[in-house]
């Protein structure tokens, strides 16, 4: 059932929160991070080949711990988005969303009347008929969060456009792909890169939206937080899991 989104309220209360990509599609893996104190994790349908009823386990163990469900979806897809959503989610990462026309529909998808024209289905985003159907609609087009992420030149050009639509709550940085549309490819610290993302930052601040900080280093997450940076992804657990299983063995071999 669609409960209250604590990220939205906690940023709303000028609180900072920190987040995951999840790479390894497992509900336990979710609820672990949920527990560990996260605030908020992107579930990534974009890369993987998750089934759809692990989505929805996976957001049932983000309820479970009580962490804020984001489904990353392969692109601004109506089928995708809806599927996310009726399943629980409390918000969604668009990938690659390169102008204006883009993020309106996405924004459209993601949202009920008069926000948008998101399909009106019950199941267990109400409760089951818990939730009166009107004040759910209500409610959703209040808690859920549309985040789009900003992957190339294209979407970096018009990125002013993009922050202005209603209904759009937070921007994210795709530094690893944008390396590629600036000709940089697999550099995401090239400067004309960090140059492009901390134009992208300026530009979510005169637009009174979220920028989402991707701090790669310690170096990275102090200039996010000394710019003034309130959401931040630290990251996917399959590189975290990898580099402590790695570090583990290193430390007990000495």
């Amino acid at each position: 059932m669609l409960t209250t989104n604590t990220t939205k309220y906690k940023l709303s209360e000028g609180k900072a929160v920190y987040g995951l990509l999840n790479a390894v599609p497992s509900p336990w893996l979710v609820e672990m991070i949920g527990y560990a104190g996260y605030d908020f994790v992107i579930l990534d349908t974009e890369h993987l080949s998750t089934n759809p009823e692990s989505v929805e386990h996976m957001i049932r163990a983000t309820e479970c711990a009580g962490i804020t469900s984001l489904v990353r979806v392969p692109g601004p897809d109506v089928g995708a988005i809806a599927h996310a959503l009726d399943s629980g989610a409390q918000g969604i990462v668009v990938p690659r969303v390169r102008n204006v026309e883009e993020a309106r529909a996405v924004v459209s998808m993601a949202r009920y009347a008069p926000l948008g024209e998101r399909g009106i289905t019950g199941g267990r985003t109400t409760g089951f008929g818990t939730i009166p159907l009107g004040r759910y609609l209500e409610k959703a087009n209040r808690e859920i969060l549309v985040v789009v992420m900003i992957e190339d030149t294209e979407g970096i050009r018009n990125c002013e456009e993009i922050a202005s639509v209603p209904g759009v709550d937070w921007l994210l940085e795709g530094a690893v792909d944008l390396s590629q549309s600036l000709g940089v490819p697999g550099d995401p610290f090239h400067p004309s890169v960090q140059e492009a993302i901390a134009g992208l930052a300026e530009t979510c601040r005169k637009a009174d939206r979220h920028f989402c900080a991707l701090p790669r280093n310690a170096e990275q997450l102090a200039h996010w937080r000394a710019w003034g940076a309130q959401v931040f992804l630290l990251g996917e657990d399959r590189s975290l899991l990898f580099k402590q299983l790695k570090t583990y063995l290193s430390n007990s071999k000495a």
